[in-house]
Order: structure tokens, then C-alpha cells, then sequence
């Protein structure tokens, strides 16, 4: 007896219609992931101790504590490839009024870095998501290097992703 094959899993089957239907596929599994994501972020920090965080102000917390420097806005942005600055702009004076970040300035420049306060909550995080998630991937089986061949293939599809947007824009 034959399998029935039902073709790639999407959530838009009109889009996977046309040519290169895996990236419908690929779309759709983006989603789940995104979602999937931005929920565990904010649980997460919400079990390191900082409940009611969105998953930009998580995104920018971490950011911001990257490598122990202060940074500016416009580099925040740059690095999670934001385009409305105002949303950035608003988590960072969220964390800054919950005492996780402080303002300064480089020359001209404003500035934001963790305080102390920021840096701990950090490692919380980090504790918690090598407890949670990262012994649960490990019990998988993924190798590493696949994980690092996915994420090269994500990013380079965001590339895609950008300039299409830049070709709509002009379209």
C-alpha cells in the first residue's frame, strides 16, 4: 500500500503553490520557531527572577550586556537587525527604569549598558537555560555542527529576506 503523500507542512498552501514550495515549509516552521522563542525567552527570564519582561527588552538586555561594553542605540538596532529604532528605544528606558541598564554617553553619543543588577539577571538566565534547554537539545542528539550549519542558512535566508523587502520597497 502506497504512503499518501501530503507535500510540505505550511500554514499558507496558496504560497506553496508555486515554485520551491520548501521555503512555504521553511516559513512556516520560522513561525513556529519565532514564537516558540520569544515564549521561552520570557518565561525564562520570568524564572530568573523578572517577570513581565517582552521578548524585545529581553533580546536588548542581552544585547546591551554583550561583551561588557556599553553600546548605542543605533548598534543595538544594527545588531538584531530592528528598523524602528522607538521600539528599541523604549525597551532600553524600560530597563533603565527597572534598574538593569544605565545610560551614558561616549563623546556625542549616547550610550546603554547593564548595571550590575542587569549583569545578574543575565547569568540567571543563562543557569536557567542551560538547566532547561540547552541538557534538553544535548539529549537529542543534534551535533554542533549542524546547529551551526542551520543558524549559517537562517542567517543567510534573512540576507534573502532583506533584500526582497528592499526590492518590494521599490516594486
Amino acid at each position: 500500500m502506497a504512503k499518501n503523500h501530503l507535500g510540505p507542512i505550511v500554514s499558507s498552501a496558496h504560497l506553496a503553490e508555486g515554485p520551491f514550495p520548501e521555503v512555504s515549509e521553511f516559513e512556516f516552521a520560522m513561525i513556529l520557531a519565532s514564537h516558540a522563542f520569544q515564549r521561552w525567552m520570557v518565561r525564562a527570564m520570568a524564572a530568573a527572577g523578572m517577570a513581565d519582561m517582552s521578548p524585545l527588552e529581553v533580546l536588548v538586555l542581552h544585547t546591551v550586556r554583550h561583551r561588557e561594553r556599553p553600546k548605542k542605540l543605533a548598534d543595538i538596532c544594527h545588531v538584531l537587525n530592528i528598523e524602528d529604532t522607538h521600539t528599541v528605544n523604549y525597551a532600553v528606558k524600560k530597563l533603565i527604569r527597572a534598574g538593569l541598564a544605565k545610560d551614558g554617553r561616549i563623546g556625542k553619543e549616547k550610550t546603554v549598558e547593564a548595571t550590575p543588577k542587569g549583569v545578574d539577571l543575565c547569568e540567571q538566565y543563562r543557569d536557567i537555560r542551560e538547566r532547561l534547554l540547552l541538557n534538553a537539545v544535548g539529549e537529542l542528539g543534534i551535533e554542533p555542527a549542524q546547529m551551526s550549519k542551520l543558524s549559517a542558512l537562517m542567517r543567510l535566508m534573512s540576507g534573502q529576506y532583506d533584500q526582497s523587502a528592499r526590492a518590494a520597497t521599490t516594486y
